[in-house]
């Protein structure tokens, strides 16, 4: 899975965080308890079915503790933990070193491969549908970078990753603004980025196809209401379903034809995949 940029200053920046709020003035446990020469073999694993995601992140915990530590990776991200334990990673080195490192390197693995997991998940059940699984904004905050790169791991897309980089008009919005075609207006003059906006209505989708939006966002309407909605829409604008979608319902959202379906869940309520450090003296 290709990392970019943004991806590489999060990780850095969420180590070097880390490892200061884990470590503080020193890990008093291992110094009191394993020699400063002492050296061990480790190898990190994952003990439950799932896709790997945060090998970047994980080794980058271990490189900033100890830059003289051996470190192979044996799995990469995106791969599915088919068999079990599933090897990620081989560790060798000082023995305090792998110790101290432990904890903030397996809460990274265990959060970003549990995103990707359930990422997964979402993507497998619209498979042949031609919809696409997209994340939210409801991500740990200082951990989106890594949890949007963990929903790529999973199959999935990117909606917009703050709020400079995309515009989607949502309900409150359009109160204040005094409706969609005040609100896309307004956002004409001051930029050139697509627009899309959430809709409840037929009535409002029509407004917003009258202003020639890029993109609606069909918010929490019935299967039913979503397809007359997408039939409007062909041609004219790409949709996306969003709201109270789960697993048992998505396909069947899928099946009216929207483009693409947010899903907040990917990020806000995931389950971390159980991840272990073993050490082989």
């Amino acid at each position: 899975m290709q990392i970019e940029d943004i991806e590489r200053d999060a990780i850095a920046r969420v180590v070097e965080q880390a490892l200061a709020e884990d470590i503080g003035t020193g890990d008093v446990t291992s110094v009191g308890t394993v020699p400063e020469t002492a050296q061990c073999t480790a190898r990190i694993i994952i003990k439950e079915h799932g896709v790997v995601a945060g090998i970047p992140a994980l080794l980058a915990v271990f490189e900033a503790v100890d830059p003289s530590l051996e470190l192979v990776a044996v799995a990469q991200d995106g791969d599915r933990t088919d068999s079990l334990p599933y090897e990620i990673v081989r560790i060798a080195g000082a023995a305090r070193s792998v110790l101290t490192a432990e904890r903030v390197a397996l809460n990274l693995l265990g959060r970003l491969s549990g995103i990707a997991s359930a990422t997964r998940t979402y993507v497998d059940a619209i498979a042949g549908t031609g919809a696409t699984i997209l994340d939210t904004r409801k991500t740990t905050p200082g951990l989106r970078a890594l949890e949007k790169y963990a929903v790529r791991c999973g199959g999935g897309s990117n909606h917009r990753f703050g709020l400079d980089d995309g515009i989607l008009v949502k309900d409150n919005h359009l109160l204040v603004a005094g409706g969609v075609t005040a609100a896309v207006r307004g956002l004409r003059l001051i930029s050139d980025l697509p627009i899309e906006v959430e809709v409840e209505t037929l009535a409002e989708l029509r407004e917003a196809l009258e202003a020639c939006v890029d993109r609606v966002l069909l918010d929490n309407m019935s299967p039913a209401l979503m397809a007359e909605a997408v039939a409007l829409c062909r041609g004219r604008a790409s949709t996306e379903a969003s709201g109270g979608i789960t697993l048992a319902t998505i396909r069947e959202v899928a099946a009216t034809g929207v483009d693409f379906i947010s899903i907040g869940a990917l990020t806000h309520s995931v389950k971390s995949l159980d991840v272990s450090l073993e050490v082989v003296l």
